[in-house]
Formats: C-alpha cells, structure tokens, sequence
C-alpha cells in the first residue's frame, strides 16, 4: 500500500463522514444545503422530512421539493447552519419555523419584541374580549353584503369596556334593535387596553386579511346615540374600490 492510499485510509478513519449535498425547490426557490443541516434538530419536522424511511417529493429537475414559502426558508437554513438569528420578516420566519417545528428558534423568535407584543400583549388581550373572532367575521359578512354596486359600505360598532360603559348602551342598542338595525357589540373585557386599542386591533385584523377599513365615531347621519352613548358607537367603512 502506497503512503498515498495509507494517507486516504487514516483520513476516512479519523474524518467524521461528510453529509451529501442537495438540492431544495423550496416553493419555488431553490437552495443547496446538505443533509447534515437539514437533521442536525432531530425531532424536528424539517428532519422527519429527509430520514431515511421518509419518501421526499421532487421537481422534474431532480431537487426535493417542499410546498412553502420559498423566501422565508433562507433565515431557517441560516439558523441551523450557524446559529444566525434572521433580523427581517420576523413574523412570517417564525411562521414558518414553526411549521418546521425548530422549537429552539421558535422559542428564539417569541422573545423579540414584534413576537412578543403580538403573541403575549395583543392575541392576549384579544383573548379577554368576549366573542372576538365571532365578531371580526360578522363584520366582514355585513361589509360584504353592502357592496353590491357600491364603492363603500359601512359596518357599526358598538365598544364597550367596562359594565359601566355598556349601561349607557341600553337604550341606543333597544333603538337599533328596534329598527332592525344590525349593529356589533365588543365587549366588556377584563383587561388594562382601552376602547381606542379595541378599535385599533379590529382595523389590524381585518386590513390583515386584505380590506381597505377606516373608522372613526359615529355620525348623526349614520346613527344618533343616546346621551352619554356617543362615545361608544363607531363606524368602519370598507372601501372596494
């Protein structure tokens, strides 16, 4: 045996064996990045993906193919590389980091402050006001019922925050009820953010999901509350087009 072959021989010996290369079709992104990176959290989805009993999908190229956001797999790979935390997009690579179940960046991302004010100050919030969801899509359902040949409809509000607050409702809310006038109730709730951080939080959501909304008070042409009830009575207007 040569001293060439001796040398080849130690190296495999001593040298921890290489992870093959591939090839990702990441939602239509493409990435090169090896094996080892893609198990090295076991238990992870991301490493279920590509043991060796899973069967991957490919492209007609050739390249394991993965049905997600291709622009957000980038900071995943970075982060399993070398520990790189992304600083961009936050929200949708935490997204995703979850669907790939890599709990340690997960856990990374929900102590920055855009997953922090959302997932524990805000969702938390929104998690105390009373037929919240419900709510939202209500809203959206009577917008959508309004727009027929019309550049904008209008939804109105009724927000409330305390017990105190909705007593001086009772009589506008009989009124609406009355005329048959459909009007949606948020609140009481338990909990510090006032009826402007309600209101707020209604318009991020429902922009969220792609509509064009704006609201302020309610007018006299709209509605016209009871004494002490103006303060509680609001207007989101959809504009289509």
């Amino acid at each position: 045996m040569s001293s060439l072959e001796v040398a080849l021989l130690v190296h495999c010996l001593l040298c921890p064996q290489i992870s093959p290369v591939v090839e990702l079709n990441v939602g239509g992104e493409f990435y090169t990045t090896t094996v080892g990176t893609l198990r090295k959290l076991p238990g992870s989805k991301l490493a279920e993906m590509f043991s060796s009993s899973a069967k991957p999908f490919t492209d007609t190229e050739g390249r394991f193919f993965i049905d997600r956001p291709g622009t957000y797999f980038g900071p995943i790979l970075d982060y399993l590389r070398s520990g790189q935390l992304p600083t961009q997009h936050i929200p949708e690579v935490y997204r995703e980091a979850q669907f790939y179940e890599i709990k340690p960046l997960v856990k990374l991302l929900e102590d920055t402050p855009q997953i922090f004010g959302e997932q524990v100050a805000r969702k938390q919030f929104l998690l105390r006001v009373p037929g919240y969801s419900e709510n939202l899509e209500l809203m959206v359902r009577l917008a959508r019922a309004e727009a027929v040949a019309a550049r904008c409809s209008s939804v109105l509000v009724c927000a409330v925050r305390t017990a105190e607050d909705a007593a001086h409702c009772t009589e506008s809310l009989r009124i609406l009820e009355a005329d048959k006038r459909l009007v949606v109730k948020f609140g009481p709730w338990k909990a510090a953010p006032v009826i402007r951080d309600l209101l707020d939080s209604v318009q991020m959501d429902i922009e969220a999901q792609g509509y064009q909304v704006a609201y302020d008070y309610c007018s006299k042409k709209t509605f016209q509350p009871k004494p002490g009830a103006h303060d509680y009575f609001y207007t989101f207007l959809f504009t289509w087009w």
